[in-house]
């Protein structure tokens, strides 16, 4: 436990310095809540106006799949409170700053997601309260299994949001400019997200379970929350809901070791 000290008391005093900015600036935290609640307040907007032209989504209502997106936002927000950062790592490189990084006595991936900045957890407290609105309209039955499947859907749904991040953020260490690939992960994220995966054709439906799990986020967990089991001739195996902490494991787990390998290759070449 001793040798995890110096890695606690660097969490704590990121956190601190986090909330030193928020009391510093609070006139931006008000201006970022507020594009916050814009931001997601129009995409909700978007499922709705869908949802008068199709009212029902292979079985699924539109309150249905506003609780979707609500599972989503929940995992997204805790990876964006607990990871953001890590988005800043070809900045780093590009810029020739990661080497300091490299230096240090901490894990260079602990020090990455530890970059004092503008982060609150504001879009985190805005989505637990949306979720606790949105789930009382669905009436989803809370058991005990329930809320564990709950939990384990947003802490592993954190981490393969996450993983997938931090692999794309690895490539910077052979590709200069990751863009585009950026672009596209994030396009499959939050677009492909909001609606049910049963909608979609297999080459969607595959890349959203195998590629990039994304639909473990909030799809098959929340079909297994709401009892979704048959749509429309796409049969959803309920126990998937349950392996988003397994498949966020996993993912990490790759992730990292891909970026151990980015870090061997950053030091061999000296750049």
């Amino acid at each position: 436990m001793a040798s995890l000290a110096p890695y606690w008391r660097t969490y704590a005093q990121f956190w601190r310095l986090n909330f030193l900015t928020l009391a510093e600036y609070r006139a931006n935290f008000f201006v970022w809540l507020a594009f916050t609640i814009v931001y997601h307040g129009s995409a909700i907007a978007t499922i709705w106006l869908t949802m008068n032209r199709f009212p029902i989504m292979n079985g699924w209502t539109w309150q249905q799949v506003v609780f979707l997106y609500a599972l989503f936002w929940l995992a997204s927000s805790l990876n964006s409170a607990l990871f953001f950062t890590v988005g800043d790592v070809p900045w780093h490189i590009r810029e020739g700053k990661f080497d300091r990084f490299m230096v240090r006595p901490l894990d260079p991936l602990f020090q990455v997601i530890s970059q004092p900045g503008q982060i609150w957890p504001d879009e985190l407290t805005v989505a637990v309260l949306f979720f606790a609105l949105v789930q009382g309209i669905v009436h989803v039955q809370w058991t005990f299994a329930s809320v564990g499947l709950l939990l384990g859907a947003m802490v592993g749904g954190a981490f393969i949001d996450f993983g997938i991040q931090l692999a794309v953020a690895t490539l910077a260490f052979w590709v200069v400019r990751l863009d585009t690939l950026r672009w596209v992960v994030m396009s499959l994220e939050t677009d492909f997200t909001r609606y049910p995966l049963s909608i979609y054709n297999r080459i969607v439906r595959f890349t959203l379970s195998f590629v990039f799990p994304f639909a473990f986020i909030n799809y098959f967990p929340a079909s297994t929350l709401l009892n979704k089991t048959t749509e429309g001739g796409y049969t959803v195996n309920p126990l998937l809901g349950w392996l988003t902490p397994v498949v966020g494991a996993v993912w990490f787990a790759a992730a990292y070791a891909f970026w151990r390998r980015g870090l061997d290759h950053h030091q061999s070449t000296g750049s």
